[in-house]
């Protein structure tokens, strides 16, 4: 269910899902009055907020730490180039005259958010993030919940690449034609699609050369062994780069999480990988995929907020 709350801000609507709690201090409309809603000279903003999970096992870490990396640089970066491609359904803030203009939220994929953040865009309206507002949403704590909601995710993507193919490389619309969609397809689509051939390569390369050290001794050199570890420690070290910089940009960064990044190359990543693929076949195949049975715990409310 999505709740739909009028604030103080003229022509406003701020927008959450039922299992988002936001904090006492997440005042909407000072925060869209202080970046700019009411009238400007060029077309008005809708909002995208801060949105961390609740941490309740090793599944939900992991969530947190992807929520932190993605949402302090990537949308920092998107949002600085204009080209914010997603307004999360868990919190954001809409100008009423966009969603009317446009018909509410699109019933036809399954990334409704994404879908309405792309069409607000294409009809020449801008998409702010403000990395001060916060709210807390609940995330799947189990495999079973979180394959769900990425599959989820990941065909959604596609059914909005799709929808919106025309305004792919268009000059009418420039940032979101040439950076907000390209970019969807290449870091979301094309690369995650290619990135089990990346482990794959590096897990070959291991146990060829342990086989070459075993079998051919002679011929074996320790370069073969030292060369994948290398490239392997180097994506580590990115990752907690990434991470770390993610979290100095957090209000209350979570230190001890970080602990978990280098794990997340083991297992956690490979689990989004299939999900991307198996949404890539579902989506040439052309079944038919709806929503499914959501698992809520209630694990996150206002106390947690606070």
């Amino acid at each position: 269910p999505i709740r739909v709350r009028r604030t103080e801000a003229p022509s406003s609507w701020f927008i959450d899902e039922a299992p988002t709690a936001p904090p006492c201090d997440l005042r909407t409309e000072s925060v869209i009055r202080r970046n700019g809603v009411c009238p400007s000279p060029r077309p008005p903003p809708t909002f995208i907020h801060q949105v961390r999970t609740s941490r309740t096992n090793l599944v939900t870490r992991w969530q947190a730490l992807e929520y932190v990396t993605a949402q302090n640089l990537e949308r920092r970066a998107l949002a600085a180039l204009g080209a914010v491609t997603v307004v999360p359904g868990a919190v954001g803030a809409w100008r009423k005259s966009a969603l009317m203009a446009l018909g509410g939220y699109p019933p036809d994929t399954l990334a409704e958010d994404q879908d309405l953040t792309l069409a607000v865009q294409r009809a020449g309206r801008r998409v702010e993030f403000d990395p001060e507002a916060r709210a807390h949403t609940e995330a799947p704590d189990t495999v079973g919940g979180l394959l769900k909601q990425r599959f989820r995710w990941s065909f959604g993507t596609l059914q909005c690449l799709w929808k919106h193919r025309s305004a792919l490389f268009s000059r009418e619309r420039p940032v979101l034609g040439f950076v907000a969609l390209p970019q969807i397809w290449l870091f979301q689509i094309f690369l995650t699609a290619l990135a089990p051939l990346v482990d794959l390569a590096v897990v070959w390369s291991l146990v060829s050369s342990l086989y070459a050290r075993l079998y051919h001794p002679v011929e074996w050199s320790a370069d073969n062994l030292w060369q994948p570890l290398f490239y392997w420690a180097a994506f580590i070290f990115l990752d907690l780069s990434a991470g770390a910089l993610g979290m100095a940009l957090e209000r209350r960064p979570p230190w001890r999480d970080l602990a978990w990044l280098p794990a997340q190359r083991f297992g956690y990543r490979q689990l989004m990988y299939y999900e991307v693929l198996k949404s890539i076949d579902s989506a040439i195949k052309g079944g038919r995929v709806g929503w499914g049975r959501l698992e809520r715990r209630g694990t996150v409310g206002v106390d947690q907020a606070q």
